[in-house]
């Protein structure tokens, strides 16, 4: 089971625990995240820190669950990066993506709803990639290959290319 957590998310999160489900064949359930996220908060960038957040994840994560994937609008760092959209560990048990730069509307154009649900999800199974042992793809339309800009994640696919597909280690 993949638990979907939500950290101060205001959109829809249904559509894609549905989509999770489809890919990933197991059940996905959904719970908002209990944390106090002041914590990971950088004042000086105004961003959290992401892995940060990801470690407090693999602390609280429910042993029944295989995988936790947390949700959330705040703006995510790296200390190395200006901004990540996500970040998880290789084969590890949790991850974290952000709708914050993945919106339209942070680049000053108009909201689109459904083109930030096609992000999120390519952004989600991309960092799920990761906790199941995917490495970045160079492949690329196969959801695990690196994207630095929004427009790189437009241009990829959802999907899993052949050979990540093929290497894809489940629960």
């Amino acid at each position: 089971m993949i638990l979907l957590l939500t950290i101060d998310f205001a959109g829809e999160i249904k559509p894609l625990s549905d989509q999770l489900e489809a890919r990933f064949r197991t059940e996905v359930a959904v719970s908002p995240c209990e944390f106090d996220c002041r914590a990971f908060l950088d004042q000086q960038r105004n961003q959290y820190n992401s892995s940060a957040m990801v470690k407090r994840l693999e602390q609280d994560r429910p042993l029944s669950v295989c995988k936790v994937l947390a949700v959330t609008g705040l703006d995510l760092f790296i200390p190395v990066l200006t901004f990540v959209f996500g970040e998880a560990r290789l084969n590890g048990q949790c991850a974290i993506v952000s709708s914050y730069r993945l919106d339209n509307r942070f680049y000053g154009l108009a909201q689109n709803p459904a083109l930030l649900q096609e992000r999120l999800l390519k952004e989600a199974v991309h960092e799920l990639g990761h906790t199941f042992g995917l490495f970045h793809c160079h492949n690329p339309e196969c959801v695990m290959r690196s994207s630095t800009y929004v427009e790189e994640i437009d241009y990829k696919s959802s999907r899993l290319c052949g050979q990540c597909s093929d290497r894809l280690v489940k629960c």
